[in-house]
């Protein structure tokens, strides 16, 4: 069975003092195909420079996503919080669809006064007005990817990222395995829970291409803490991953979050080549 799993770093490369424009040549020479551009702390792109992300990355076969701001809460008890979201979330599909970015990924929100039930309605709703802007802007070639998130005090457990998918046809999961490992309280030993995470998306959504995030990662009883390299102790392990989207037959794109994202992107493909 044939895959084809990308793999490439959060942003720029650890020292890379070019332009991001730039980047894709760089990331190429490292046998890497991948690559999310981070809005994390803002957005501030040019549509010009937007326009060489996406020229520059076609010609070296990157596969280009987004990640938007942090500071996103589609569920917060204050309503000018949820409309500012709202407009990042659009400004950030705009400019993903100048640079030929496929996913824009964020972070939901948070369960915070309203609760679990409450959030998540107060999320779908947002994600609702959201897709009717932007369809009524003329956009409809875009995928939202909110993320499986890491502190059990944020909307984002799987089975609530899912459910966006299943409700939205413009949404599909960002799956981040260290989240999940971290909010399960280091739920990931090995193969067998990777295909339960797997066989739990498939059940639901189908087969699709899975777009997904790694790290190694501390955690406390709250949930994520820190992350740290691959080559450090903690989970959860990288291995079993890559064994069983290969074996299971997924089309993946895998984005390294570590401190060293560009070197642990490497490491993942180096994996990667002993299961193809």
């Amino acid at each position: 069975m044939s895959v084809l799993i990308r793999v490439g770093p959060a942003g720029n490369p650890v020292g890379y003092r070019g332009s991001t424009a730039d980047v894709f040549r760089r990331l190429r020479s490292m046998g890497l195909d991948a690559y999310e551009y981070q809005a994390t702390y803002g957005l501030r792109l040019k549509k010009k420079n937007a326009l060489l992300i996406h020229e520059n990355s076609r010609r070296n076969d990157v596969l280009v996503s987004m990640h938007g701001p942090y500071y996103i809460n589609l569920s917060s008890h204050q309503e000018e919080t949820v409309k500012k979201s709202i407009e990042r979330l659009f400004d950030c599909v705009v400019a993903a669809d100048w640079m030929g970015a496929y996913r824009v990924v964020f972070h939901p929100g948070f369960y915070g006064k309203h609760g679990r039930r409450k959030a998540l309605e107060m999320c779908r709703e947002s994600l609702r007005t959201l897709i009717d802007e932007l369809h009524d802007a003329g956009l409809r070639d875009f995928t939202l990817a909110p993320e499986t998130t890491g502190k059990k005090s944020q909307v984002g457990s799987l089975g609530e990222i899912i459910g966006f998918s299943e409700e939205f046809d413009n949404i599909k999961p960002a799956v981040d395995f260290a989240h999940i490992h971290a909010r399960g309280g280091g739920c990931i030993e090995g193969a067998s829970d990777y295909l339960r995470i797997l066989d739990t998306i498939e059940d639901r959504l189908g087969m699709d291409h899975l777009h997904c995030h790694f790290t190694a990662i501390e955690y406390t009883d709250a949930g994520e803490r820190r992350h740290h390299t691959l080559r450090e102790d903690f989970g959860p392990p990288v291995e079993p991953l890559i064994r069983v989207l290969v074996e299971c037959g997924w089309d993946a794109t895998i984005i390294s979050e570590t401190p060293q994202k560009d070197r642990d992107a490497v490491r993942i493909k180096e994996i990667l080549g002993g299961y193809l």
